[in-house]
């Protein structure tokens, strides 16, 4: 990482200009100048919202313990927040944008700053305390990527969906629909990539454009599922709580395996 880069994630974190400088042993002006070459941008406008959903508090899916996380008085609504999606993915920097709803950049930096606040462990070690491993702080680099595979989601990376085309003639009229008087159209489907800055590329397997479109392809989720759950050790349930999420896990990828069998016959 060059010297601006660092420079630029110390401004997104609030740093000062002449604290910058003396970190980096530059003058005020030089730092000013990469802020504006660069475009540096604290805390990005939501003009260009990477999730739509993202001024929703909560997530649609219940997760285990969301009641006892939201009766704690230690913690904002944006940090609940963040501590829901965060258990969903156990990715800091999506969690972060989906709870504050701002850019990657901003995201990618003060993600695992809220990751490392007391309030924030403390409440995350709470609601994952029946795993015999807390992955969000102990886990080695294979078992954090694999976890941020397994769950990945292709809504992070495009935007699809259908729009009405309006309907011409060979010789360029509009053509009109007879009954209505109105131009006639027809639906359209449409795919979009999002821009990488907004992503975390490091999930992408494949990104291309061909004859038939755009072709994105992330890593295989039931394969670092597989392979999470055989690197990590099994969850110590000492009552018939079904809140383990290691547990829940397995259950789910037992039903997979099992439909793709039945599938087969």
């Amino acid at each position: 990482m060059t010297k601006q880069e660092m420079a630029k994630q110390d401004y997104l974190a609030g740093m000062k200009y002449k604290d910058i400088a003396a970190k980096y042993e530059v003058s005020i002006n030089t730092v000013k100048s990469w802020k504006k070459r660069n475009g540096w941008v604290r805390g990005a406008p939501k003009q260009k919202s990477v999730h739509p959903k993202s001024e929703k508090v909560a997530p649609k899916k219940e997760i285990p313990a969301v009641r006892e996380l939201l009766e704690d008085t230690d913690l904002n609504d944006k940090q609940k927040a963040f501590c829901i999606y965060y258990l969903q993915r156990y990715n800091a920097t999506w969690a972060y944008q989906k709870a504050y709803g701002v850019s990657y950049e901003v995201a990618r930096t003060n993600g695992s700053r809220l990751l490392a606040n007391a309030n924030v462990k403390k409440q995350l070690a709470e609601l994952k305390k029946q795993q015999a491993t807390d992955l969000y702080l102990n886990a080695n680099d294979i078992l954090a990527k694999l976890a941020k595979q397994a769950f990945s989601d292709y809504g992070d990376y495009l935007e699809f969906g259908t729009k009405d085309e309006p309907l011409y003639a060979k010789n360029g009229n509009p053509l009109i629909d007879m009954k209505t008087g109105k131009q006639m159209t027809e639906k359209v489907s449409y795919v979009h990539l999002k821009n990488k800055e907004d992503v975390d590329t490091s999930l992408l397997k494949k990104v291309s454009i061909g004859r038939d479109g755009v072709v994105v392809e992330l890593h295989d989720q039931q394969a670092a599922l597989k392979l999470l759950l055989d690197r990590l050790p099994e969850p110590e349930v000492n009552d018939d709580s079904e809140n383990s999420l290691l547990k829940a896990i397995g259950n789910g990828l037992k039903k997979i395996w099992s439909d793709e069998n039945e599938n087969k016959k």
